[in-house]
């Protein structure tokens, strides 16, 4: 593929927010970590919070409803009872994340990891199937960061109830965090004992993400920033020097601004980017793709001004073909093998078939891939950084760091970047990102 130019050019979304905002991310007085300014990980996913499609190793006795059915962990653990769920868990826990894929993800260039874990870790009440014994292979592999000099941010990717009913919030279905103030309690006990590991490992645990993923559209907003200020206090009482992230609830940018609380101190806000869950993105071309990421630089640029913006999870799929993406047993709107808005695939003849094997791309294909990855971290590093979801994966390689940058449709370093230009200012929200995909 050749280069591309867009009608809006990345420099004037830019200076449009320079314009209009000018004033500085709230505490200024912290780095990340260890190694600067710009936040480049991985998530740890599929690890302590169970997602079907990242590990379908782990459901595949289920599929075809053979003995009923298991389509996250909750169902997991209640199919197989405690005694076993907990023994296939912990032998999962084990040898999921190894040390060998740490010091990979070190060799790679990389900084940060991100580490989801579910609140059952911390509790667990009579009649949850939910077992426990994370904590102590969290810690080994906050051990295991700390010596190949990466840090880590731990993130409360499920709470009780479903903040999302999401099965990566460990219970798909209904959304009923906030119908009990019980379940509240329970969700800032889990950002206790979070705090209180991270206070444990300060030099290496930089930042816990306080609940992943709430959906504004099944939850009172006001009760999420209530829930905000709760677990702030929570955390600076325990580990006062600790990042608080914060997720945007899938809001629009347009208002971002209703979640920076005055008077906070160390706080990220985190954006999700995926271009394969709605329409508007899944049907674009990859002229398109390219492009629309232009889009996301200036909503994260504009806002890293006032409080620190992060793009906490990203991938390079293009399609929902993965195995069960969209949820156990279930198809992809790209070939229409799911029921969605447009009745049918993003187009006629559309097939899954190749679409997440790097072995079945071709030239033109891994070219627009390694295009679309440097797009993507140039745009999200016009605000503090990114993680991308996920660190590995069994099938589903356009989801997969690792082989993704062994094949070189990566950055290896992130900063090699071959078709994007950019350069880093004395202050990380002072980045000036050019992409020829946004110039005119």
């Amino acid at each position: 593929m050749g280069l591309l130019s867009s009608a809006t050019a990345l420099a004037s979304v830019i200076g449009l927010y320079l314009k209009s905002s000018t004033a500085s991310p709230v505490a200024l007085e912290r780095r990340f970590g260890n190694t600067g300014n710009v936040i480049r990980g991985v998530n740890l996913g599929g690890l302590f919070v169970l997602e079907p499609w990242i590990t379908p190793s782990l459901f595949s006795q289920w599929e075809g409803g053979n003995n009923g059915t298991a389509v996250d962990e909750w169902t997991y653990c209640e199919a197989l009872g405690k005694t076993e769920c907990a023994s296939r868990l912990n032998k999962h826990w084990a040898s999921w994340v190894t040390e060998s894929d740490i010091a990979t993800l070190a060799s790679l260039g990389l900084n940060h990891i991100r580490i989801p874990i579910g609140f059952w870790a911390f509790s667990v009440l009579p009649g949850e199937p939910y077992v426990q014994g994370q904590v102590p292979y969290m810690e080994k592999i906050i051990q295991l960061a700390g010596r190949y000099s990466l840090n880590v941010v731990l993130d409360l990717h499920g709470v009780p109830g479903s903040q999302n009913g999401f099965d990566n919030s460990g219970r798909y279905g209904a959304i009923r965090w906030q119908e009990t103030q019980t379940n509240i309690d329970r969700s800032i006990q889990a950002i206790e004992g979070l705090a209180r590991i991270a206070a444990k490992y300060p030099k290496i645990v930089d930042a816990v993400e306080v609940v992943n993923e709430p959906a504004n559209w099944g939850l009172s907003m006001d009760g999420v920033i209530d829930y905000y200020k709760r677990a702030y206090t929570s955390l600076r009482n325990i580990a006062p020097n600790t990042i608080m992230v914060i997720h945007d609830a899938f809001l629009s940018p347009s208002r971002w601004d209703m979640l920076n609380v005055p008077g906070w101190q160390n706080v990220i806000l985190d954006t999700h980017t995926y271009h394969v869950f709605v329409k508007d993105r899944l049907t674009l071309s990859r002229d398109g793709h390219l492009k629309a990421t232009c889009d996301d630089a200036g909503s994260v640029y504009g806002f890293n001004t006032r409080l620190w913006t992060i793009t906490g999870e990203w991938s390079l799929a293009t399609t929902d073909c993965a195995r069960w993406l969209n949820g156990f047993g279930k198809g992809a709107r790209w070939d229409g093998s799911m029921q969605w808005e447009m009745n049918g695939p993003v187009y006629p003849g559309a097939t899954c078939s190749g679409q997440n094997s790097i072995s079945a791309w071709d030239s033109p294909t891994r070219i627009f891939f390694r295009q679309f990855a440097e797009a993507q971290m140039d745009a999200y590093e016009a605000g503090s950084g990114w993680f991308f979801w996920n660190f590995k994966t069994e099938e589903a390689d356009d989801w997969n760091y690792i082989k993704l940058a062994q094949n070189g449709l990566v950055p290896n370093p992130p900063t090699d970047r071959h078709y994007s230009r950019y350069s880093l200012g004395n202050n990380h929200w002072n980045i000036d990102i050019s992409s020829p995909w946004c110039s005119n």
